[in-house]
């Protein structure tokens, strides 16, 4: 005779196996995921399995094509540039500082984001306005515009590139987070904390934390994106990564002259930049996906 059983296994699920459930039932955004962690294998491995050094000219090899080409030669499977320097080795260093300076800027973002922007939805009076005040006259300037300004304050450079962008996301983090903790704040399992004698510390960790972490992920995607676009951005605008820095952005504004005579030393970093801001929007958008089919069920 069966056992009754009051739960379901699936019930009993924890939420982070259900979520992963519904993403990987989305097969593009799986393909992204995979995608993302490609490129972040590359972005930490990049010095160690590169053929060539990345400044490493060779004299006998400049303006090579790619190997396929008829042109082309096996030593450099991607060519070389105009300083016969391999393209596969500087794109594979470059994925260091675009995509790997882009997760560290959005780590960094997303720590101080989370920080203040649940301080900014728990404080209430004057403090709460003049604080939601400043949020909105900063949202109305585009990230990479107020980028840009913090770097003319501070000057180019890589270094000073990523604490630009971080900079200009905050604002916008701190507003997502602020507007999902007074969600929380308004709900009924809040109202039994603070009856049950919880204070605000609790609240937050116990209580509102735990609920919000899922939309914190996906803020997160949304706000990594948008770091590799604008370290690219910056460095083809010669404000961030200087040359002979490997930076996708600065690759492609160091070969713009040569986009007749040799269009893979220009095509190939776009089409990573391409590929990176892909995979990662992709991932964003299933695990939004995911949560919505989630909460649905």
């Amino acid at each position: 005779m069966a056992k009754f059983s009051l739960f379901t296994e699936e019930s009993n699920r924890s939420p982070l196996f259900r979520l992963w459930r519904k993403f990987r039932s989305n097969h593009v955004a799986l393909v992204g995921l995979w995608l993302f962690l490609a490129l972040t294998v590359l972005a930490l491995t990049a010095p160690l399995i590169a053929p060539y050094g990345v400044n490493q000219q060779h004299a006998d090899a400049l303006l090579l094509p790619p190997s396929w080409h008829d042109d082309g030669d096996v030593r450099f499977i991607l060519g070389t540039d105009d300083l016969g320097r391999d393209i596969l080795s500087r794109l594979m260093n470059g994925a260091t500082y675009t995509f790997g300076l882009s997760i560290i800027a959005a780590l960094v973002t997303t720590a101080l984001g989370v920080v203040l922007g649940t301080l900014a939805g728990a404080s209430r009076g004057l403090k709460s306005s003049l604080l939601n005040h400043l949020l909105d006259i900063t949202l109305a300037i585009p990230s990479l515009l107020l980028a840009i300004i913090i770097i003319a304050i501070l000057g180019p450079g890589l270094m000073n590139t990523v604490w630009a962008i971080i900079f200009a996301l905050l604002p916008q983090y701190i507003h997502s987070i602020r507007n999902l903790v007074v969600a929380e704040l308004g709900k009924d399992y809040i109202i039994a904390f603070k009856l049950d004698g919880a204070n605000r510390w609790r609240l937050l960790v116990r209580g509102i934390l735990p609920n919000i972490y899922e939309h914190i992920v996906v803020i997160f995607t949304m706000a990594l994106s948008t770091a590799i676009l604008d370290i690219a951005a910056l460095g083809f605008l010669k404000l961030g990564a200087q040359p002979p820095s490997t930076e996708w952005g600065a690759i492609l504004q160091e070969n713009l002259s040569l986009i007749y005579l040799a269009p893979w030393t220009v095509g190939l970093p776009g089409v990573l930049l391409f590929i990176a801001v892909l995979s990662t929007n992709l991932v964003g958008d299933g695990l939004r996906e995911a949560l919505k089919n989630r909460k649905a069920d």
